[in-house]
């Protein structure tokens, strides 16, 4: 929840010059707040960089106030939906079944579901990282075929590390997200606290496939900076 239109459309624009005319990998997604998207939809037209949202509803229509549907999302040019990101599991209070029900959503209307998962920092202390994340996969994915589970994409987002400025180390990382792919042949992503000062050496490791990243995307350098150790990676 940063940022205003113009905002958001200035940020777009230092973004596109930063990356000139490239195309992936690494493929580059943005995903700004609802009110944003139609403005940095204009500004990234003809550029390689995708448009996703930061959350959605799961059903089409009706009466739900202040809500977003997936034909709302697709009707303003977005490709993907970030899903049970942390903060709106711990403080929004979405449960693994609304993410189910959400990634189902996006899926039966052919957008990426970037479905986030990851333990508190008790729940690394207490050494249950393992049971946490195999339960929101399994709960977050239930009812999805093989070929629905390819069309998704998982983020690995230590909730502990997340706006702290604390990262896990490259070592934690690779783990969680072998620990990940052992259970689903995806695509997995890193998010807590990327930045350019760790994310070449966070991106080296084989298990993980890209990065969430959150503060430093409201940076055009920052961003930029951790866009090319990606494409390096």
């Amino acid at each position: 929840m940063n940022g205003l239109v113009q905002e958001a459309r200035d940020l777009a624009a230092g973004l596109r010059k930063e990356l000139g005319a490239h195309s992936g990998p690494p493929e580059i997604l943005v995903c700004p707040p609802f009110l944003a998207l139609g403005a940095v939809r204009e500004t990234l037209e003809g550029s390689p960089i995708r448009l996703g949202a930061q959350d959605v509803h799961w059903e089409a229509k009706g009466a739900f106030t202040g809500e977003v549907s997936t034909a709302m999302l697709k009707d303003v040019g977005c490709t993907a939906v970030i899903l049970g990101h942390s903060e709106r599991r711990h403080i929004m209070g979405e449960t693994n079944e609304m993410v189910n029900r959400k990634v189902k959503a996006c899926l039966a209307a052919g957008l990426l579901p970037i479905v986030c998962v990851g333990e508190l920092l008790e729940e690394r202390n207490m050494g249950v990282t393992r049971e946490v994340v195999e339960r929101q996969i399994a709960k977050g994915f239930d009812g999805l075929t093989p070929e629905e589970v390819a069309k998704t994409v998982i983020a690995y987002e230590p909730v502990w590390a997340i706006g702290t400025g604390k990262t896990a180390t490259r070592e934690m990382a690779q783990e969680a997200h072998a620990l990940i792919k052992s259970v689903l042949d995806v695509p997995v992503l890193y998010g807590g606290s990327v930045k350019p000062e760790n994310a070449a050496e966070i991106l080296a490791e084989p298990a993980v496939d890209g990065a969430l990243v959150g503060g430093a995307s409201l940076d055009v350098e920052s961003f930029g900076a951790i866009c090319l150790a990606a494409s390096r990676s």
